[in-house]
């Protein structure tokens, strides 16, 4: 949890973030991922001021573990002082115990989506999910609650201005936009109509631009005209067996037939190859779009 100091922006965990949309595929499922299409509303997290806050927190977890489909997890919500945001025990369950810092006792607004991340923990520690290290595990985390319709929250958590500023999470927040925006494609919402923060606002539609520009990389008949005209460059000079430089794409020879292309799936990153032989249609066997191609 950041909180007053300066906040990381851009798109440092990226490479990450794209490896848990995969991983979530693969573990979960093309139907298990499509079970979460409607994200968490807004109403059913609100936290008021006048609320009791044991009992309002206690409420909030229970519509989170309803959420994520955990119908025999019990959560019990406390508070303490501590450096972190939250932390829960994960322990066998199905009582797990979370730990919120003591300031959400006077930010209640944000108990939604520190408890959201905590949930999610439970989650993915019932799945035998997990990336190797700290950082790694936490994006996996982040990325998770988000794609599975409860990292708005999240997002939404984040401000900053002249004086202050606030932060939860470990992605930054245009990559929770990235992540948002592939959900939104994936499913037709607009998050945007939930932020009570301009900042997540802002941050969302710079997400939003990196994500659509995913669906506009060669081979894709989506990309432009600079991008078309590279690959094609960088096609001649694979059948001349020069090697290809920092592009998403890379081609590989198939000694049974014509000159291959692998890419990443726009949708889910997990890399499709494609025989190179002008316009084709493929359909990603993880996630199942089907993408139109000039190879």
């Amino acid at each position: 949890m950041g909180s007053g100091g300066a906040v990381e922006h851009g798109y440092p965990h990226l490479e990450t973030v794209r490896g848990a949309i995969t991983t979530l595929y693969r573990r979960l499922s093309y139907d298990t991922v499509h079970q979460f299409d409607t994200s968490v509303a807004p109403v059913d997290v609100a936290f008021c001021d006048t609320d009791d806050l044991h009992l309002g927190a206690q409420r909030v977890a229970r519509e989170l573990v309803r959420h994520f489909r955990l119908p025999d997890a019990r959560l019990v919500v406390g508070f303490r002082e501590m450096e972190q945001a939250a932390n829960v025990e994960l322990a066998a369950g199905p009582e797990y115990f979370v730990e919120l810092n003591d300031r959400f006792r006077r930010h209640r607004r944000d108990i939604g989506a520190a408890l959201a991340h905590e949930i999610m923990h439970v989650f993915l520690h019932r799945l035998d999910l997990s990336f190797p290290g700290t950082r790694d595990n936490e994006i996996l985390t982040d990325t998770a609650t988000t794609y599975l319709g409860a990292g708005w929250l999240l997002l939404d958590a984040y401000r900053e201005d002249a004086d202050s500023s606030q932060k939860l999470g470990y992605l930054t927040p245009e990559e929770f936009g990235y992540v948002l925006a592939k959900r939104a494609v994936l499913f037709g919402e607009d998050p945007s109509v939930w932020f009570t923060s301009p900042q997540a606002y802002t941050a969302y539609v710079k997400g939003r631009e990196l994500a659509r520009l995913d669906e506009r990389q060669p081979p894709l008949t989506a990309a432009g005209w600079a991008g078309r005209r590279r690959y094609f460059r960088d096609r001649r000079h694979a059948q001349d067996l020069r090697p290809v430089a920092d592009a998403a794409y890379s081609f590989v020879p198939d000694a049974r037939g014509p000159l291959r292309v692998t890419f990443p799936c726009p949708t889910c990153h997990q890399r499709i190859r494609v025989p190179v032989r002008g316009r084709v249609r493929a359909r990603c066997a993880l996630c199942r779009t089907v993408l139109e191609c000039d190879t």
